[in-house]
């Protein structure tokens, strides 16, 4: 008979403490801007129950990849095709030589070096846009005129940085 308030209580605990979690305030972006000081203005948000309730939540088919110092945002994109070529080992050092001239003049551009049985491939880019593509596609065209024959706009997985340093 002991035994049985002893798993009352235990039952009350764990209520209360699922509960209490259920109950806590989450703080939101519209909280934030909702808050008021001393000498500021006040910022008032309307929107529906259901975008409140969106905020902070994990969308379905979003990717998050984390390295060393930063985590990219995965997601369909575009970029510019520099590069595609058949032949195994001269495709490859072609690949990885167009890569080395675009990175002199473009440092801050990412390139992808990619084999893809039978080709290698030479992409440039990480653009949200078709026409942010078109614009350094045009700007490598106007760099290398020799590669323009090849060059052309993809539609692939691109990674965008969430937290750069």
């Amino acid at each position: 008979m002991k035994k049985f308030p002893c798993i009352c209580f235990l039952f009350c605990l764990c209520c209360s403490g699922v509960l209490w979690g259920q109950t806590a305030t989450r703080s939101t972006i519209f909280d934030a801007l909702s808050r008021q000081g001393v000498g500021e203005g006040e910022v008032i948000v309307h929107q529906s129950a259901a975008i409140e309730q969106m905020i902070g939540e994990r969308m379905a088919g979003v990717n998050v990849e984390t390295t060393d110092s930063v985590a990219y945002l995965k997601i369909q994109g575009y970029r510019t095709q520099v590069f595609s070529g058949n032949n195994q080992r001269a495709s490859k050092d072609e690949a990885f030589s167009k890569e080395k001239e675009i990175k002199e003049l473009f440092p801050d551009v990412p390139t992808y070096v990619s084999y893809n049985a039978p080709f290698w491939k030479l992409r440039v880019g990480d653009f949200r846009s078709h026409e942010e593509a078109y614009h350094m596609m045009r700007q490598l065209m106007a760099a290398f005129p020799k590669y323009g024959k090849e060059m052309y706009i993809v539609r692939e997985e691109i990674k965008i940085p969430l937290n750069e340093e």
